[in-house]
């Protein structure tokens, strides 16, 4: 994939290897860690990373969120290709001393207008654990809306399951 996307704060570009240091550092900061599935094997967490675990089924478009010449974050879209359920999906974490700074919502509207426009989907989804505020209220920042709660839905670092909450942003939600 050679697809790079800007705006006026960030630039997405493809995961390189070069990238899985500095990503694998930002998973392992704790209020990264926190809310991220930590891969026990780290070839199958890069394989994540550079989007190399997607099957027939989907197909999932890595990239690495960058600010100036400083590397933030990691974001994905990820596609459903069956016909009757074609959508999309995004996933992403940024770096701790980068959050709330607007980074995030500014890489994931960047993200969606290149899945609305380019890759021709009616729906994108995300599905942050339902206590993950801060999240939350940055996805509506987007325009994304609340679609239920996810009862039980992800295992926590705990061990246990927890409540995760399902947004969807159709063409016409999207702010900014």
């Amino acid at each position: 994939m050679s697809v790079v996307l800007r705006d006026s704060r960030v630039v997405l570009r493809p995961v390189t290897e070069n990238d899985l240091p500095r990503l694998l550092e930002i998973l392992r900061e704790p209020a990264v860690a926190r809310r991220w599935t930590q891969l026990e094997d780290e070839q199958g967490l890069r394989a994540f990373l550079a989007g190399a675990d997607a099957d027939t089924a989907e197909r999932i478009s890595t990239f690495v969120i960058v600010v100036g010449e400083q590397l933030v974050g990691w974001i994905a879209g990820w596609e459903k290709l069956e016909p009757d359920y074609r959508h999309a999906g995004v996933d992403l974490f940024v770096a701790t001393a980068h959050q709330g700074a607007g980074l995030g919502p500014a890489a994931i509207r960047l993200l969606c207008r290149w899945l609305f426009e380019e890759c021709r989907h009616h729906r994108i989804i995300i599905d942050p654990a339902a206590d993950n505020l801060p999240a939350i209220a940055a996805y509506e920042k987007v325009g994304f809306k609340r679609v239920g709660v996810l009862r039980r839905y992800e295992r926590g670092a705990d061990g246990t399951y927890h409540d995760g909450l399902l947004l969807d942003l159709l063409p016409e939600d999207l702010k900014g």
